[in-house]
């Protein structure tokens, strides 16, 4: 079954890191374009004789406009990346969408979002979401305690840092932890990979949701973690690859 196809005109572009960019696009064919936190997009665009499709996290909550925000590695000899990297304020890209259940469950609990690299994409949605306001004027977290746990390689790698550090410095049920797998001298934050860090906030608790996002090997040590040395009900645990 084919999608019907719309159009995203990008209005801004931010070089992250060397080859990640965070991409903000405006959809020609609509005033309101409505979608859920943790949704894809999958962009499609003619390659010679034929239409590559990729699809990517959205890496903004809704606005309701008709706006949304995107976050991608440049991949070396990636068609789409490249093509989506390579555009200029102006111009544009077709798409469909919005797609994905890789969202937040209805039932109010605690929640850790567990990323690497741009798995942070879908985690942005989500917590601008949950800390924006809903039509009663009240923030959406219902008091939970949100968790934030991101970890990468290098300094340079960790995308939105300042966004989120404003973030858990105004809310204090918004905790946010960057930890680096390879710090430099410099760094003054966390250390080390995910698991040491996710380990140490859940403790003996069972009544959390976590949601992860990043490479495979990734997401399948914390799943491990969580499930079998944690006891976790696999249902709490909630992931999207992106390899």
């Amino acid at each position: 079954m084919d999608h019907p196809l719309l159009t995203a005109r990008l209005t801004r572009s931010v070089l992250l890191s060397e080859k990640t960019k965070h991409l903000e696009f405006e959809v020609v064919e609509l005033t309101n374009f409505d979608f859920v936190a943790g949704q894809f997009v999958s962009v499609r665009e003619p390659r010679g004789d034929k239409f590559i499709t990729r699809a990517y996290s959205i890496a903004s909550a809704a606005r309701g406009n008709n706006t949304f925000d995107l976050c991608l590695n440049r991949v070396d000899e990636g068609f789409m990346s490249n093509f989506l990297c390579d555009r200029e304020v102006g111009e544009t890209a077709r798409f469909h969408g919005p797609h994905g259940i890789f969202v937040l469950k209805p039932e109010v609990q605690d929640v850790i979002f567990i990323a690497t690299g741009t798995g942070v994409a879908p985690f942005r949605s989500m917590v601008q979401h949950l800390f924006g306001l809903d039509n009663s004027g009240q923030q959406r977290h219902n008091g939970r305690q949100v968790w934030l746990i991101y970890g990468t390689r290098y300094a340079e790698d960790v995308y939105y840092q300042e966004e989120f550090v404003r973030l858990a410095a105004s809310q204090p049920n918004f905790h946010y932890i960057a930890t680096l797998s390879r710090p430099g001298d410099g760094w003054q934050g966390a250390r080390g990979y995910v698991q040491e860090h996710l380990r140490k906030i859940v403790g003996d608790r069972k009544d959390m949701h976590a949601y992860i996002c990043g490479l495979n090997e990734m997401v399948s040590g914390v799943r491990k973690l969580l499930i079998e040395d944690c006891g976790w009900d696999k249902k709490h645990v909630i992931y999207e690859r992106y390899d």
